[in-house]
């Protein structure tokens, strides 16, 4: 009876340390907690540690949809358009490349605008005006950056197609995915943002993104408000 109720205390304990000590916490990185979900459906599909390419990629972790895959020991490709960013996710992540550089549907050297709040980062010279003026944002400066192509960063820097895209490219989301052979690139998931922009909390999702995705084959499996998971539906129905 001693032993039985012993045990059952000890069991109760190393419970409670567990928990407290976070055992059982799932942390994330994203803006919305997207990493947890791609994760589950990644899990489920059986691709825990997935090869990725982050489109925009910004940060190391802070707000960044690619770090939880780079602890579990995934490797991927970060592209960002800021240098001074781009040296600091290379220094954060070394198993990573990282590409500084840009991403649009045609290749070029464009206009990239250094926003005061980093986030907003963008080529679009309308949006950035748009930040200007709803926002009370500044561009603090202009810089020219090379830009390439989707199917060129792929076929450039990764090891095959990548399972997982993580897609933030303020103003060029849409643009950037219409560019996009599916027949020849079709990635197992993507993550993009399609809540357009808005000081005010009122932006306008992106219904177009949606439309395209499903005609090039995705289910839209999730959706935070701001950003919208897609994965592959026939890879995702056969599971």
């Amino acid at each position: 009876m001693h032993e039985r109720s012993g045990a059952g205390l000890a069991r109760r304990a190393a419970g409670w340390l567990r928990r407290r000590a976070g055992v059982y916490s799932k942390p994330s990185w994203s803006q919305c907690g997207e990493d947890l979900i791609v994760a589950f459906v990644l899990d489920t599909l059986g691709v825990p540690r997935p090869s990725y390419l982050d489109l925009g990629a910004h940060h190391a972790y802070y707000l960044n949809n690619t770090y939880l895959f780079y602890r579990r020991g995934a490797r991927g490709v970060n592209v960002e358009a800021d240098p001074v960013l781009a040296k600091r996710l290379q220094r954060a992540r070394p198993r990573d490349i990282t590409v500084n550089a840009g991403v649009g549907p045609e290749a070029g050297a464009l206009q990239f605008h250094i926003m005061s709040a980093p986030t907003l980062n963008t080529f679009s010279a309308e949006e950035a005006k748009r930040y200007c003026n709803e926002g009370g944002h500044r561009i603090e400066r202009t810089l020219i950056v090379e830009v390439y192509t989707f199917a060129q960063l792929i076929e450039a820097h990764c090891d095959g197609v990548p399972d997982f895209v993580s897609l933030d490219v303020e103003g060029l989301d849409l643009p950037v995915l219409r560019s996009i052979d599916f027949a020849r690139h079709h990635p197992l998931l993507f993550c993009v943002e399609t809540l357009s922009y808005s000081e005010s909390g009122q932006g306008r999702h992106v219904d177009e993104i949606d439309e395209l995705m499903d005609q090039a084959g995705y289910l839209r499996y999730a959706d935070t408000h701001i950003n919208t998971i897609y994965v592959d539906e026939a890879r995702w129905r056969r599971r």
